[in-house]
């Protein structure tokens, strides 16, 4: 078995964290991977509520402020590469996954040799439960369309933030996931945006995404701004203006 780091990442998630954790825990992946969770400045408890869980085999990394998704992201790759792991398998903080499906992301990336395995709840069948807001239904299938007219390969869901990365992958020139203007949503589409334009192998595997109820809040990314964060990079990058 290879080297796999699993790491949510989360802002002020303090009540959906919570069961983030316990459904890893008594998951069919608990003791199959290491699991850390990046705390991205949190300021609701959720200090408090990580230590609970460190005999648990929960690690965690801390950002003294908030940065953003994507600098919490580039906290997990850097901890990941540093410490010798393989693969890293991004999930959501906000308990939208299922960890149950993170050996199903796996195979492709261990069995197959593919470097960036995405989940998609569009893939062959509608994978979206509970409550998902019409914007967001919207958004998600407009996004893949642009990325596969962009890129050239079908993809049909390029905003799930559940995916697996080959991380010797990002040793290769090409990506520089260390610039600015990545700290927010914009770095998991450049990651996807450069594993297909620098000829890395991609694939996209079916996955479900649960959305929680109104009261206890969709996401954190705002409609207008969280949008165009994670549109720009499209944009930019198939323009030539950022590399």
């Amino acid at each position: 078995m290879p080297k796999v780091l699993v790491s949510p990442v989360a802002f002020n998630e303090k009540l959906k964290l919570r069961s983030v954790i316990e459904r890893y825990i008594h998951s069919s992946a608990y003791g199959l991977y290491d699991y850390m969770v990046v705390d991205d400045g949190s300021t609701d408890g959720t200090v408090e509520l990580l230590a609970e869980y460190s005999s648990r085999g929960v690690r965690t990394l801390r950002h003294d402020r908030q940065k953003g998704v994507g600098a919490a992201i580039r906290t997990a790759i850097s901890y990941a590469r540093e410490n010798g792991y393989e693969f890293l398998v991004i999930m959501a903080g906000n308990d939208k996954d299922n960890p149950d499906e993170i050996a199903g992301l796996l195979a492709p990336a261990i069995n197959d040799g593919y470097d960036f395995v995405q989940g998609s709840r569009y893939k062959g069948a509608n994978g979206v439960g509970g409550d998902m807001p019409f914007y967001r239904k919207v958004a998600t299938r407009m996004h893949p369309r642009l990325m596969s007219f962009i890129t050239g390969v079908h993809v049909t869901d390029s905003t799930n933030g559940f995916r697996v990365i080959r991380l010797k992958m990002l040793e290769d020139r090409g990506f520089d996931i260390n610039q600015d203007w990545l700290d927010h949503y914009e770095l998991e589409p450049y990651l996807m945006f450069k594993c297909i334009r620098l000829g890395y192998r991609f694939k996209e595997v079916f996955v479900t995404k649960i959305y929680p109820s109104r009261k206890l809040g969709y996401t954190k990314m705002r409609p207008i701004f969280g949008w165009w964060s994670i549109l720009r990079p499209l944009f930019l990058l198939g323009l030539g203006i950022k590399k």
